[in-house]
């Protein structure tokens, strides 16, 4: 089994990275079987972004601040690791910005988030399929998650977490002032959700695919990614699956 390593900049990851290199060698991007990811979730955002095109298995190792999507970190026995591992299959979320300076087109694993950029509360109208479901949203924000980013943001703004394996989507609000019961939606996986920015001018907002960050948009159209799935490899016990149905028994 060929390894190619992908590190974070923490001073951590890195040493990792030279150490497994020199254990393991380094088979390239080109060539390797498996990609292993060192660092944290972060990091493991942008390795899945770096395999939309050969579409590589990840294996990820907590090098990192926050690992939930990450396996622990041991040097050892890697090639009998992975050998065992259970995969999980994940899809990107696209999100289409508009702005007033163009179109930008960016991809997200966990949410697409749009945040007020100043003191003044954003003013947002959500269509999901064509049709308007909110006319008028004040709020800091709002989110698109996946199932796989259910437990992040999406779950820390109070939305639901999801089953790894469900087919839906969470839209879920961020400090909504008015209306202000309005605890979000599920939807389903294949919804077109659109979200316009009313009053950008006086109201400014910012879009963000994971960690990379659009400002100043005027609308985001997102919806799940038709391209293949990609894989994440977890150790027997420590799936995905399993780390989401323990977070909702969490206290």
């Amino acid at each position: 089994m060929k390894f190619a390593f992908t590190a974070s900049a923490r001073p951590e990851a890195q040493a990792a990275l030279r150490r497994l290199r020199h254990v393991y060698g380094e088979a390239g991007e080109a060539d390797a079987d498996v990609i292993i990811a060192l660092g944290g979730d972060g990091h493991i955002l942008d390795a899945l972004r770096a395999r939309l095109k050969d579409r590589k298995p990840l294996y990820g190792m907590h090098r990192g601040t926050i690992g939930f999507l990450m396996n622990e970190y041991r040097e050892d026995g890697l090639a009998e690791r992975i050998a065992g591992a259970e995969p999980v299959r994940v899809r990107a979320l696209v999100a289409r910005c508009e702005t007033l300076k163009g179109v930008v087109e960016e991809r997200a694993f966990n949410e697409v988030s749009l945040l007020r950029q100043t003191a003044q509360t954003a003013k947002l109208r959500i269509y999901v399929d064509g049709a308007v479901r909110m006319e008028e949203l004040f709020c800091d924000g709002v989110l698109v998650a996946t199932p796989a980013g259910s437990t992040a943001y999406n779950f820390s703004a109070h939305g639901p977490i999801l089953p790894i394996d469900s087919r839906l989507l969470a839209l879920t609000p961020i400090s909504a002032f008015r209306p202000r019961r309005w605890r979000g939606a599920l939807l389903p996986h294949r919804a077109n959700v659109r979200i316009e920015v009313l009053e950008p001018e006086r109201r400014s907002v910012s879009a963000s695919a994971d960690n990379l960050e659009t400002r100043d948009v005027l609308a985001v159209e997102v919806q799940e990614d038709s391209s293949p799935a990609l894989t994440l490899l977890f150790d027997p016990g420590h799936a995905l699956d399993e780390r989401v149905l323990r977070e909702q028994f969490s206290v």
